[in-house]
């Protein structure tokens, strides 16, 4: 496969596109907006993208797809070619990786924290190609720092926007006077768990307003102990695990772990029941239109935008490995819509979840969480 030497950002209705780096923690995950009239940086030579994604695979309704839809929005404004390498198993990733750099990748960037190994390795290697993960510092030996100069993480204080998730998962339970909300993960690593801790602390937080008692399945933040599939595959084990948490009698479910949503709707079907879920990564409402009558709000990751910035700015040759983490504060991670539920929520409930989050940004809310990045 062979890539022209050259290439400009491509125009959006005759507009060019300027690109602000990715710095530090505290800057937003999107790029600077079109200026019509200004040139358009040229694409350093032989610039070639590339996705290793995680074993959930790009139709994930998740983070590989969202990650997926991050590069090839940037690679269509770049007029590039991007190589995208699906991942069946754990077994792939250090193939997929090898085959990557066979390939002339330039930027490689890895899905998920189980793919560190294979990063860390291939950058150390290296060290003249970039390199990003998601959800992971890449920190493989615990010292505290990411094990290679030339590899950017991309994480996300996910427990931010999972407080609000928890929150209204309780005051919809509260309503129905079940006083009962649940949740399961996949493995039980920070990235999912980081969700589960946000997500109770929340419910704690509704708890305390209100004078109410609504309980959490599945999940206990001081223990760190909890219901895991031991994997992210929609399966008959992801189905069991979710049928463990609805025998609770819980009326709300978070699964969280890419297609295992996929078991919580299906045991959720098989109950009989008017048991709501919640979706993570992106607005699973609108990703796969066959839960949205199940979908009662979504706490999402920009994953997308930050791949598709993490991209862009190594093309212009302004890669910057620091660490993006994302937060409410600069919109990283937030809460989706109710959609169609927004008529059926408590009164004054979307008020309450906005001076949350504001209290959130300024600080006065400290979502403190085990597994934050």
């Amino acid at each position: 496969m062979t890539i022209s030497t050259t290439k400009k950002f491509a125009g959006i209705a005759g507009a060019t596109l300027l690109v602000a780096a990715l710095a530090g923690c505290g800057s937003a995950p999107q790029a600077s907006p079109s200026s019509p009239g200004a040139s358009a940086p040229t694409v350093v030579d032989g610039f070639k993208p590339c996705l290793i994604s995680d074993a959930g695979g790009w139709n994930d309704k998740s983070f590989n797809e969202s990650a997926k839809n991050g590069m090839d929005k940037a690679a269509a404004e770049l007029g590039v070619k991007p190589l995208e390498f699906e991942s069946t198993n754990d077994n792939d990733y250090s193939p997929n990786m090898t085959t990557a750099i066979s390939e002339g990748c330039t930027l490689i960037i890895s899905v998920g924290f189980k793919l560190a190994a294979a990063t860390v390795e291939a950058a150390k290697a290296n060290p003249d190609l970039n390199f990003a993960i998601i959800d992971d510092y890449a920190d493989t030996d615990f010292d505290g720092k990411t094990d290679a100069p030339n590899i950017k993480p991309l994480v996300f204080n996910t427990a931010e926007a999972a407080y609000l998730g928890g929150y209204a998962a309780a005051a919809w339970s509260a309503q129905a006077g079940v006083n009962k909300v649940g949740t399961f993960g996949g493995m039980q690593i920070p990235s999912v768990a980081v969700f589960m801790d946000g997500y109770k602390l929340g419910v704690d937080k509704y708890n305390e307003d209100k004078g109410a008692n609504v309980q959490v399945f599945g999940w206990d933040v001081e223990s760190q102990k909890g219901a895991f599939t031991g994997g992210f595959d929609a399966n008959d084990t992801a189905k069991q695990t979710a049928n463990s948490v609805l025998d609770q009698g819980v009326d709300v479910i978070l699964p969280v772990g890419g297609p295992i949503y996929k078991s919580a709707a299906a045991a959720i079907a098989d109950s009989g029941k008017d048991t709501l879920m919640l979706g993570v990564d992106s607005d699973l409402a609108v990703a796969d239109d066959s839960v949205a009558d199940i979908t009662l709000v979504s706490i999402m990751k920009a994953i997308d935008v930050a791949v598709y910035d993490a991209t862009v700015a190594a093309a212009a040759g302004s890669f910057d490995p620091a660490p993006y983490v994302g937060t409410l504060e600069n919109e990283g991670v937030k809460l989706s819509s109710f959609h169609d539920f927004e008529s059926k929520l408590p009164a004054g409930l979307t008020d309450e979840i906005a001076a949350l989050q504001k209290a959130i940004v300024s600080g006065e809310i400290k979502v403190e969480s085990k597994n934050s990045p």
